[in-house]
Formats: C-alpha cells, sequence, structure tokens
C-alpha cells in the first residue's frame, strides 16, 4: 500500500495528533552497537559471544529481559558488576547514527503541529541518547521501561495519549518489530512499520517519503 495522502485521509478523518517513536531500529540504526555493548559484558561474566538467534534478542528485548533470557540466574548477580566495567558512552552512544531523514521529519512535525514521543524498552539510556543528538526538545513525554511495563504492553502508549490528551484514532506508532506491533495493537492506535516488511500495519522504508507525504495532506495537496 503507497504511503500517500490519501491513505492519511482514510487512516485519520478527524486528524493526525502525535507521532510515538521506538528508539531502535527506528530513530536510530543500533543493532551492531548493541550487540557490540552485550557481548562486552557477557565477556567480563564468562560467556560466550551471542549467537546469530540471541542477537535478535538482545536488540528487541529491554535491558533486565535480555539478561533474563540469556545470562544464567546464577551470574545475574554479578550482572551490575560487569555492566561497569562496560562504558556505554564509549561503546555505544559513538556509533548511533540517526537514520537518514529523521531531523527533517522531525523539524516538519512540529512545525505542522504534529506532537511526538518515544515509546521503547531501552531503561534508563533514552534521554541520554537524546541529548547526545539534540533530540530531547523534540519529544515529550519519553517513555522507557524504567517508567512503565515493557512492550509488548501499551502502557507507555496509554500513557502518552493521557499526556497529550489524545485520541487512539489521532495516534501513530512507528517502530520495526512484532512488539511495537502488538503494543500499537493493544493501544488501540495505528502502526507504521519501518523497514520490516513482514509486520502488519502500514509500511515505510525512508523518513523522506513520510515528511513529504505529511506536508502535502496537511497543506492540501493532492
Amino acid at each position: 500500500m503507497n504511503f500517500t495522502p490519501e491513505l492519511l485521509d482514510d487512516m485519520f478523518p478527524n486528524g493526525l495528533g502525535g507521532l510515538i517513536f521506538d528508539c531502535d531500529g527506528v530513530m536510530f540504526d543500533t543493532r551492531a552497537c548493541n550487540i557490540g555493548y552485550y557481548n562486552q559484558v557477557l565477556d567480563v561474566l564468562g560467556m560466550p559471544p551471542l549467537t546469530k538467534e540471541q542477537e535478535d534478542v538482545a536488540h528487541y528485548s529491554s535491558v533486565m529481559g535480555f539478561y533474563e533470557a540469556i545470562v544464567p540466574k546464577e551470574k545475574h548477580p554479578l550482572i551490575p558488576a560487569a555492566q561497569k566495567q562496560v562504558s556505554y558512552i564509549k561503546t555505544v552512544l559513538p556509533l548511533m547514527t540517526p537514520e537518514t531523514g529523521l531531523y527533517e521529519l522531525l523539524e516538519t512535525a512540529v512545525e505542522l503541529g504534529i506532537k511526538l514521543a518515544v515509546f521503547t524498552n531501552r531503561s534508563d539510556t533514552m534521554e541520554m541518547v537524546l541529548e547526545q543528538h539534540n533530540m530531547d526538545s523534540f519529544f515529550y513525554p519519553v517513555m522507557t521501561a524504567a517508567k512503565v511495563e515493557c512492550k509488548p504492553h501499551p502502557e507507555g502508549a496509554l500513557e502518552i495519549m493521557k499526556v497529550w490528551n489524545e485520541s487512539s484514532d489521532r495516534v501513530v506508532f512507528i517502530g520495526d518489530s512484532i512488539v511495537d506491533e502488538e503494543a500499537a495493537k493493544r493501544a488501540g492506535i495505528s502502526f507504521w512499520a519501518y523497514k520490516n516488511a513482514t509486520l502488519r500495519g502500514i509500511h515505510i522504508d525512508d523518513f523522506a517519503t513520510v515528511k513529504q507525504t505529511l506536508v502535502d495532506w496537511c497543506n492540501g495537496s493532492r
């Protein structure tokens, strides 16, 4: 299904109030750097590097969800000390690059009066990431695993709509994983699948197209 102003007409007869973004895999391509970070922690714990299947867990899970799935319970007390031996700021942040066209989309959304928020399974690093990339002024609120239940639980999306005072028919969640899709479904909001054709929802492959389509739609250009 082509991403067009006509499509937005059908999806949002009452207008579009806000865009909720997932972080990893949507705002930033972080798969490689997150895997690298976790492999360093596992090395400190005396464990082997992640397998291909475990790398998917690292990419989509919350921090605690990852450790619960990968690290044996008897090693859990050692995790905090292992994490302290690996610098997230030095290991991950320098490698995080915003997706092409993201800044332009955010700026355009603000100009069009569309609210922006983040709903991520990250715990205590999301605000740091936004500040590092000068994005903190765009998003409010920012919902993380430290504040709400992890996706696919919809609590983060529901809380965002409360803060915004927006109804579910005027809100979109942009994600790249099955947990994002399920969270949007449970929250009763539209889902745009970013660079993942295996998911249900509207498929988008680049932010430049989203930006231009929003501009054309809001300006009544057909």
